[in-house]
């Protein structure tokens, strides 16, 4: 079926038209001296039964007296009557009665019309007059050379008269308007020639410019376009139809740019993303500008002035992208519209704004509009909307959305202000609890990087630690806490200087987790009773190492952290074929000891799952990536960082990143000297001895009374206790090491002997000469030791 009607099913003519309507002839007498077909069809009599009959058969009511009254000569009468039909049914009717005067005879013409379809022609008739006189809807017909041909009313007064453009162009009508719809030509001729040639309508195109009655304010209007065609059915032109439809598209875009307001503004935590977001909804559609008058405290997560407004100095950013954003001093002085703003607390406008607090080089401004950045207990700053391009003063529905738009932005910017503030406090709590310094140590030479995660996902829980400990051994540890902010690293704080303590205590790898893991356990069942909530230290993971350079030997243990890789002195890299323990705080399973005897020169990467895994690659992948960096044995270790951290992937983090590489050394054996002692008291003056000749051969020979003093208390204690033989060994290295180890699992204490105690000056004595001393367990049994001072 078409779409479009046809001409010939198009009536043009009225019901009571000659041409189609049901006509008769009365003679002076009333009676029908003429029938034509159309009357046939309408009453259903045929011209043998009504010619020559009177008329006033066919009346239904009063048919001599209606029918007098009616045909009266020179004087044209209309009515409505019943008429009978041939089946003896009625019909009305509109009658129009003629009188004809013929060679001094008198005649009347009769027309008559169903009554229905007359009232139906006269409404469609009046409704044109109403569309052409009194409708606000703008009717313009153009011929098929596309020039105005007439307009109604509503255009009259839109084009301040009509008649001054008929026979001109369209485009003349509004010669900088545009159409702002998507899905059709830009160019109005265009779409006229489309409409004129295929028939096909087009509707509600939406067409913004400035009517020549109001050049002023732009306006928009709906325009739909309707070829018209005439009873053949050829084209006469096309009419337009256009309603201003100003108020309501402008509120439309008004709740569109809310709705992209809520989507866009203060979801990103940063103060200058907020402010670029304020400045990229409203331009252009509010404005062609926007600049963002921030006091720097804001800026910089703090808390804002009091009394921010006139007189202290703000920081004016503007561009549409934090990249583009350029931040200039302002001030404003106590008359100018801006200070008036933020005292009041309300929207100015400014129709002709001055250029102090303008910075030099931007357009001069039709109209501004400030409006202060407001919370429940501060002033933020002031977001001013500039028009330079637009001419149009901002009305009030505009500063309406202005104070809309600015409550949003005050409120992301205050939500940003208060994030960058916690943040910050993370950080310098976080970086307060990770080394500041590494040791500087004999056995390895260590080197680390430390990326935290984006500023948007928080603060992580990642740590590592370098542990000086007893023998010149090193305590290498790096752990990571589920989730982020201030207690994720109030977390890892308490848990690396858990860990360092535990460290101290010389213990070995595997019960250093397994009493870390107890801790964790406990703290997070008092959590639980204390109705705190989830502890984050719960599932935490944790490696621990221990490397002892006199042998070149590396002992690990792990709590669901990821294993070590190593690489030797070749480059050849390996991973350990033990899978790791459970987490901290879990199930409680135990952990087990990996031992490695590492060469001089072994690179060692300690890391969290930061370092090598990512949203766009498995672990695996990164694992092979870091390995790949080791093999590049001959860098020095922080280009061997530096190289491993350009391996990742680019962009923000998703969570702290933290890697640690040890490359070992192995002391010397020059600087190792070993004795065996027999359990006899005896071989306490042999110890004394060659301590004495060692530290002579070391030219140590000023530490000979001190070290000599030391080696006999500690080789007496344990002779005294222990079965077996005693073995001394000094190391020299930073300071002079001594140590004795023997079978025996007793501990020794210090103690402050009295007068009339015969013993328990020995570790006293020891305590006082060395600088640190303590005892460590074997599974074999215990090593006492002692550190001098070498000066």
């Amino acid at each position: 079926m078409d779409r479009f009607p046809k001409a010939a099913d198009v009536d043009f003519h009225s019901p009571l038209d000659l041409s189609k309507a049901a006509a008769a002839v009365l003679d002076e007498d009333g009676r029908v001296s003429g029938w034509g077909s159309p009357a046939q069809r309408l009453l259903g009599h045929s011209p043998e039964d009504v010619l020559g009959q009177p008329a006033a058969r066919l009346l239904a009511a009063n048919p001599e007296q209606r029918l007098s009254g009616l045909c009266k000569p020179h004087k044209p009468r209309s009515a409505v009557l019943d008429l009978c039909r041939s089946d003896g049914s009625t019909v009305r009717a509109a009658v129009t009665f003629s009188p004809l005067e013929h060679r001094g005879g008198a005649a009347t013409v009769v027309v008559a019309a169903d009554l229905e379809t007359q009232r139906a022609w006269e409404a469609q008739l009046a409704m044109l007059q109403g569309l052409a006189t009194e409708s606000p809807v703008g009717l313009t017909i153009f011929g098929t050379d596309l020039r105005v041909v007439w307009g109604n009313v509503s255009t009259d007064l839109e084009l301040a008269g009509v008649a001054h453009y008929v026979g001109r162009p369209a485009g003349d009508l509004f010669p900088e308007g545009e159409f702002v719809s998507r899905h059709h030509p830009p160019d109005e001729e265009q779409v006229m020639e489309h409409v004129l040639s295929t028939g096909e309508p087009i509707l509600g195109m939406h067409y913004r410019g400035r009517a020549p009655v109001d050049p002023v304010r732009e306006h928009v209007w709906s325009c739909s376009y309707h070829r018209l065609l005439d009873a053949r059915g050829d084209p006469l032109g096309l009419f337009e139809e256009s309603l201003d439809i100003t108020e309501r598209y402008r509120a439309q875009e008004r709740l569109s740019l809310l709705v992209l307001a809520g989507k866009r503004i203060g979801a990103s935590l940063d103060v200058r993303r907020t402010a670029a977001e304020l400045a990229d909804v409203a331009v252009p559609q509010l404005a062609d500008e926007v600049l963002v008058d921030l006091p720097p405290a804001v800026i910089e997560g703090r808390q804002p002035p009091t009394g921010s407004a006139p007189g202290h100095s703000l920081l004016r950013m503007h561009g549409r992208t934090p990249e583009e954003f350029r931040t200039t001093p302002v001030s404003y002085p106590p008359s100018s519209p801006q200070a008036m703003s933020l005292s009041a607390g309300r929207p100015v406008v400014d129709a002709s704004p001055p250029e102090t607090a303008v910075e030099a080089g931007t357009a001069a401004s039709h109209s501004c509009l400030f409006v202060p950045l407001l919370t429940r207990d501060a002033v933020l700053g002031l977001a001013t909307f500039r028009r330079s391009i637009n001419p149009d003063p901002f009305g009030a529905e505009e500063q309406a959305l202005a104070v809309e738009l600015a409550e949003r932005a005050a409120v992301g910017i205050d939500n940003a202000r208060r994030y960058t503030s916690q943040h910050e406090a993370a950080l310098v709590l976080q970086r307060s609890l990770l080394p500041q310094h590494l040791p500087d140590l004999s056995g390895v030479d260590v080197a680390y990087r430390y990326l935290p995660a984006d500023s948007r996902v928080g603060v992580g829980g990642d740590w590592f630690d370098v542990i000086p400990l007893s023998g010149a051994r090193v305590g290498l540890t790096v752990g990571d806490v589920v989730g982020h902010g201030v207690h994720a690293a109030a977390t890892m704080g308490r848990l690396r200087a858990t860990v360092r303590t535990l460290a101290l205590l010389d213990l070995d790898p595997a019960e250093l987790l397994t009493r870390l893991d107890d801790l964790v356990a406990q703290d997070s069942e008092a959590s639980e009773d204390d109705g705190l909530g989830h502890d984050e230290a719960l599932g935490v993971t944790c490696l621990y190492a221990i490397y002892d350079p006199v042998g070149g030997r590396c002992v690990w243990a792990s709590a669901g952290h990821p294993p070590p890789i190593v690489a030797d002195a070749s480059g050849s890299v390996a991973w350990s074929a033990l899978a790791p323990g459970p987490p901290l705080g879990l199930c409680g399973l135990p952990y087990e000891n990996v031992e490695l005897n590492l060469s001089g020169g072994s690179v060692v990467a300690f890391f969290t799952d930061g370092v090598v895994e990512d949203r766009r690659t498995d672990i695996d992948s990164g694992v092979d990536r870091l390995a790949q960096v080791l093999t590049w044995q001959r860098c020095p270790v922080e280009e061997l960082c530096d190289r491993a951290l350009s391996t990742m992937p680019p962009g923000p983090q998703a969570d702290d990143a933290t890697l640690l590489l040890v490359r070992t050394r192995r002391l010397d054996k020059g600087n190792v000297a070993d004795l065996e002692l027999p359990p006899d008291p005896a071989t306490v003056a042999q110890a004394r001895a060659h301590t004495e000749r060692q530290l002579a051969a070391w030219g140590l020979s000023e530490l000979s009374f001190d070290a000599a003093l030391v080696v006999s208390e500690l080789v007496t204690n344990g002779l005294r206790y222990a079965t077996g033989p005693v073995m001394l060994r000094l190391i020299r290295d930073r300071c002079l090491l001594c140590e004795v180890s023997d079978k025996a699992h007793t501990a020794p204490h210090l103690r402050r002997a009295r007068r009339d105690d015969e013993g328990g000056r020995g570790l006293f004595l020891v305590a006082q000469v060395s600088q640190r001393w303590g005892t460590r367990y074997t599974a074999s049994g215990k090593t006492i030791w002692a550190e001098l001072a070498v000066s």
